[in-house]
């Protein structure tokens, strides 16, 4: 392995998912400015619009996509081109 090519700031840091306030720690090298307190401890904070707890896929919560409405959908809309 070459040395000298990774990065040396490994750290824990605190990721906030904006949308349901989950809180998780991981080790990264993000640059942040903000802190947050877990557990009494301050850790740099990065704040995420979606993470594993608030994603559809992995909650659960999919939208259904109705296929056979798409296609008659789309072939209604462009009948009137059809010569």
């Amino acid at each position: 392995m070459k040395k000298g090519i990774h990065p040396e700031n490994y750290r824990l840091v605190a990721f906030k998912d904006m949308s349901n306030d989950d809180v998780f720690l991981t080790k990264s090298t993000a640059d942040t400015k903000e802190t947050l307190e877990v557990d009494g401890v301050e850790y740099p904070l990065v704040k995420l619009e979606i993470s594993r707890s608030s994603h559809p896929y992995y909650t659960g919560k999919h939208k259904l996509v109705d296929t056979a409405g798409r296609i008659d959908k789309f072939k209604n809309k462009y009948a009137k081109f059809k010569k």
